[in-house]
């Protein structure tokens, strides 16, 4: 089955629009691990205008029974060390620049930063965390991740989102996504997935792009939490994922 990991920014985000600390992303992951979900995400940005670095070592404890999976640009911002401190089970690792207002791509591994990532996936497997490299759904960029030492992709899923709400160039698209998962299981290499997965999308995906061991879902769930309550929310992801995968 492929697991669920909550992303908790954008209750951070909302947190921090007052001063008084609520809602708190300590209680809603444990909410939400109380409700089932496999993993907690957090990704940190150096403006930390959601998720703060005081917040990543506020849930080290409370998420120490499930997977704690830290995302980030590891040249920017305090996330190496950050990572170095709190050795989560997974790093991912994500090219944003600073101020973007989310990740809108996946790694181009060119020579250039091919060089600079390989000496960080070194440091990190000697730590002794998983490392997941964030990339668009390219054969070339799956073998060259490989090359790199890393341990698991994520499919950057935003074009996907877009293909399945527009109904345009979907199946293609998809056939994309499949041919990049199949790929990355053959030369052994894990498969993780995110960015706008929701309930209307989830399944399909699942149905369609094997293998996938796991997604990271945010906004969406977030959103969906407010209609239904986080811990429904979580159980409804949860389910489609246990149907479809």
């Amino acid at each position: 089955m492929t697991n669920l990991s909550v992303n908790l920014n954008k209750i951070a985000l909302l947190r921090n629009a007052r001063s008084v600390g609520i809602p708190s992303v300590s209680k809603a992951a444990q909410t939400c691990i109380e409700a089932g979900v496999h993993g907690i995400t957090v990704h940190p940005r150096p403006d930390e205008r959601h998720i703060k670095y005081s917040d990543v070592y506020e849930l080290k404890p409370i998420v120490s029974s499930i997977e704690f999976n830290i995302e980030g640009n590891p040249f920017t911002g305090k996330y190496m060390d950050l990572v170095s401190e709190i050795l989560p089970a997974q790093a991912t690792l994500v090219p944003d620049v600073p101020g973007a207002v989310t990740s809108d791509h996946g790694w181009d591994l060119n020579t250039k930063n091919f060089k600079k990532l390989s000496p960080i996936v070194d440091r990190l497997k000697e730590l002794g965390i998983r490392v997941s490299i964030f990339i668009d759904p390219i054969l070339e960029t799956v073998e060259k991740v490989k090359h790199l030492g890393a341990d698991r992709i994520e499919l950057y899923t935003e074009p996907f989102a877009q293909a399945f709400a527009t109904h345009k160039n979907l199946e293609l698209l998809t056939r994309k996504y499949t041919l990049a998962a199949q790929e990355a299981e053959k030369i052994e290499l894990g498969v993780n997935a995110g960015h706008d997965l929701n309930l209307d999308n989830l399944g399909y995906f699942c149905q369609n792009v094997k293998p996938v061991m796991e997604v990271s879902i945010g906004h969406a769930l977030i959103s969906d939490a407010i209609d239904m309550g986080l811990a429904n929310a979580v159980k409804e992801y949860c389910k489609i994922l246990q149907e479809n995968s």
